[in-house]
């Protein structure tokens, strides 16, 4: 991965100073920073920050971690934004103090040379191993065993006003002197490097790492207590079974692998699902409540309010995405709802488009707010709430957006029925065969897809005009068979286009491999 200074001039990994400018990159060994901090080794580095072991001279040479922000890449007012981020969030984690979480021991700017400066957190260092480096896989009475150990560390933090948001192997270390779980990289830097600025120059927190992250939190950044326990089922089930995610998830039903892969006790399961139910509602609360599914013993304290942590970010108050601009052209976004008895629907005009929107109240997470609008589909003979179901997980496991993958599916839907005007869909039965010809599309849309490459579907939806044209051809070829349909018509840059954009970015990678 190659290193920036400051000035943001690239250099290869591995390098001590800039080659432009001559400003450190890394701190070598022996260095001693801000009079007190004596650098050991490094630690590791990502896109954003940089961490050493170090011994602090001022407490007997006693080791500690320090992690260096040092963001790439960034707009001066996204590093500003960051930087202000980065001192809050050291002051939230000044406040927290628990036997197994890592002890904040100071937050300082130091001068780096050649006029740099740098932003550095100090932590206790843990002596262990971390969970991903421990031999897999774990037994389940092993397992059981953390998940009770971390339950109390949860507590902890939710009762704080806080959430972890980063709960995986790689961020727990089984503490050496005592055979403990540590709960690692709190409020570090590689969360606080994901905090980013939306086009009203509000902050969003997107933070958490894909496959272990429950979908409201990569999606939103709403964060809550089960959230974490998410995280933490995912984790064990992880370390019970020796796979990654990935491995462990059908990403086109739309379920975890359970009895497969996954092999566990029925008890341990039946809390597990709970842990992992998509949506948050169907989770348990608080920690204390999977305690009491374990049976376990009664330590954790009850959290007084736990509606009051709900999402919290790192400047510590409760925030809400904006609602997404639509895309330029005349579309409308599709929800059609389930006719379920225990359902509500609620038709909502939104301001200056003139578009009338049918939102389900309490089906799915993302269907309480206009900001990501989820197809769902009345069931019939024909779809069943299940494959609905299956639909969204499906999308949401190709990591497609629900905003791209609505749109581009209204767009073959009222083209196929213009009789329809773009009205939308309605619950009654007269519209039942469309909504069963809305899902067909978006499930056909959605086994194209599929056989792009991860890189290429992640990016559907921001993809801009290229200049591909040496590999035109092939790329019109395997396009066109895919949607026929198409073939003579202008391509909407939105929808259609960006699968085009997807099908010529995987030729494109291809050919440089060769």
């Amino acid at each position: 991965m190659p290193l920036y200074c400051t000035k943001n001039h690239i250099n290869p990994s591995g390098s001590g100073f800039c080659t432009s400018c001559g400003e450190v990159l890394w701190l070598l060994a022996g260095y001693t920073l801000a009079s007190r901090y004596r650098i050991v080794q490094h630690l590791g580095h990502g896109g954003f920050g940089r961490t050493y072991l170090a011994e602090d001279l001022h407490r007997f040479n006693e080791r500690c971690v320090l992690k260096q922000f040092a963001p790439q890449e960034q707009a001066s007012s996204q590093l500003e934004k960051a930087k202000m981020l980065f001192e809050r969030e050291a002051s939230a984690l000044y406040k927290l103090s628990h036997g197994q979480l890592p002890a904040f021991r100071e937050f300082f700017t130091a001068d780096l040379g050649k006029g740099a400066t740098g932003l550095f957190l100090a932590q206790n260092y843990i002596e262990g191993t971390t969970y991903s480096d421990l031999p897999k896989p774990l037994s389940e009475e092993e397992i059981t065993k953390l998940i009770s150990q971390l339950l109390p560390v949860l507590t902890y933090i939710h009762s704080q006003g806080t959430i972890h948001r980063d709960i995986s192997p790689d961020n727990l270390i089984l503490r050496k002197s005592d055979r403990t779980p540590v709960l690692i990289d709190f409020g570090g830097v590689k969360q606080l490097v994901t905090a980013s600025l939306n086009q009203n120059g509000q902050v969003l927190t997107k933070l958490g790492k894909q496959g272990y992250a429950p979908e409201e939190q990569l999606r939103s950044g709403e964060v809550l207590p089960s959230s974490d326990l998410y995280a933490l089922a995912v984790t064990a089930l992880v370390l019970v079974t020796g796979k990654e995610p990935d491995e462990l998830y059908d990403s086109y039903k739309g379920t975890w692998r359970w009895g497969k892969e996954i092999k566990v006790s029925a008890k341990l399961e039946k809390v597990l699902k709970k842990m992992l139910a998509y949506k948050p509602s169907d989770r348990y609360k608080c920690a204390l409540d999977v305690a009491k599914a374990l049976k376990l013993p009664n330590n954790l304290p009850e959290i007084s309010n736990i509606s009051a942590i709900a999402t919290v970010n790192v400047i510590g108050r409760k925030t809400l995405p904006p609602i997404p601009s639509q895309p330029q052209g005349n579309t409308q976004v599709l929800v059609a709802t389930p006719s379920f008895g225990w359902l509500k629907p609620l038709f909502l005009k939104v301001a200056g488009t003139g578009l009338l929107v049918l939102i389900v109240i309490n089906v799915l997470p993302l269907l309480s707010s206009l900001k990501s609008l989820i197809p769902v589909v009345t069931p019939t003979t024909t779809v069943t709430d299940a494959q609905v179901a299956n639909l969204v997980r499906r999308r949401q496991a190709l990591k497609i957006t629900s905003r791209f993958f609505n749109t581009t599916v209204n767009e073959a839907f009222y083209q196929k029925h213009p009789q329809l005007n773009r009205r939308s869909l309605k619950p009654a039965p007269q519209d039942a065969d469309l909504r069963t010809d809305w899902y067909n599309i978006a499930d056909d849309l959605l086994n194209k897809l599929d056989s792009l490459s991860p890189s290429a579907r992640l990016k559907l939806g921001t993809y801009s005009k290229s200049t591909r044209h040496r590999l035109k051809p092939e790329i019109d070829r395997q396009f066109y068979q895919w949607f026929p349909q198409r073939r003579g018509k202008k391509l909407n840059p939105y929808t259609y286009g960006q699968i085009w954009e997807a099908i010529a970015f995987d030729q494109v990678s291809k050919l440089e491999k060769r």
